[in-house]
């Protein structure tokens, strides 16, 4: 619905758009990479072409609006697959491009923020999507993310960054099976302490059955399916390939509302096909 039909019983006016509307508004904003300003005309021109007779939300509106949007963890996709995949990437706020910070070095408004991503390797769909600082780290983060995962996840596919005690144990208590490669000195752990720490002696354990060298860290990777988490790669590819590396948005609720929109698009484009190779 274009319209909010929604009353929320507080005092003040009633919003005249809904949340769907603003969200539309920011996907197209994201695809077509258009300022607030010419996304209003934008809008005003689809809705003339196709005669229809609705309402325009100003630049401003959408702007106010966005801030509502994203702010908790939802779910991209009705979907409920079994297998996920994590993984982060960073992103520019704002800052001088590349080629100016190799002439002349760095300056002090250079900003970056991290980008979780949760990917289905069967669809390539983004299920959870998260904004954060640079300095977060990827496990924690993904623990939370975890968190909103559905109850059919049974493996989770993550680089060594996420060999972290307490994702083991998130997902430990979840039921879910992790699939992390441990580190090149990694030790056994007691399990009558910790016992979320099994799975991850069973790869050192297999690691070093296989040989304990580098051909059988990729020889465990094969026989542990490991190689889907190259897949997520490819979304972060796509991620900024149509998106672009950076983001349009300078404060921190509206540039969560912006890569929930753009989460939203890309599952959109997704699931229009992907390219056969």
């Amino acid at each position: 619905m274009w319209r909010e039909t929604k009353r929320t019983g507080n005092r003040g006016r009633p919003n005249t758009y809904s949340d769907e509307a603003i969200l539309c508004a920011l996907v197209l904003r994201s695809v077509y990479h258009l300022p607030l300003r010419a996304l209003q005309g934008f809008l005003l021109w689809i809705f003339c072409t196709m005669c229809l007779n609705l309402p325009v939300p100003t630049y401003t509106r959408i702007c106010r609006r966005a801030t509502r949007l994203g702010q908790e963890l939802k779910r991209l996709t009705n979907k409920r697959p079994t297998d996920i995949v994590f993984d982060s990437t960073g992103v520019k706020v704002y800052g001088e491009g590349e080629w100016k910070v190799r002439q002349h070095g760095k300056s002090k408004r250079r900003v970056w923020r991290k980008v979780h991503l949760a990917i289905c390797p069967d669809t390539h769909e983004i299920v959870l999507s998260q904004l954060t600082e640079s300095t977060a780290a990827d496990a924690t983060t993904a623990t939370k993310m975890s968190k909103k995962l559905s109850r059919r996840t049974k493996r989770v596919y993550g680089d060594g960054a996420y060999d972290q005690s307490p994702f083991y144990n998130g997902l430990k208590k979840r039921g879910i099976e992790p699939v992390i490669p441990p580190r090149k000195n990694a030790r056994l752990q007691d399990v009558k302490d910790r016992p979320w720490m099994r799975s991850r002696n069973n790869a050192v354990q297999a690691i070093a059955g296989l040989g304990g060298n580098d051909e059988a860290r990729k020889l465990w990777k094969v026989l542990s399916s490991y190689h889907k988490r190259s897949l997520v790669e490819t979304a972060m590819s796509r991620f900024k390939g149509v998106f672009g590396p950076g983001f349009h948005s300078r404060e921190w609720r509206r540039q969560q509302a912006e890569l929930y929109a753009k989460s939203v698009a890309l599952n959109k484009m997704t699931r229009l096909g992907l390219p056969k190779r």
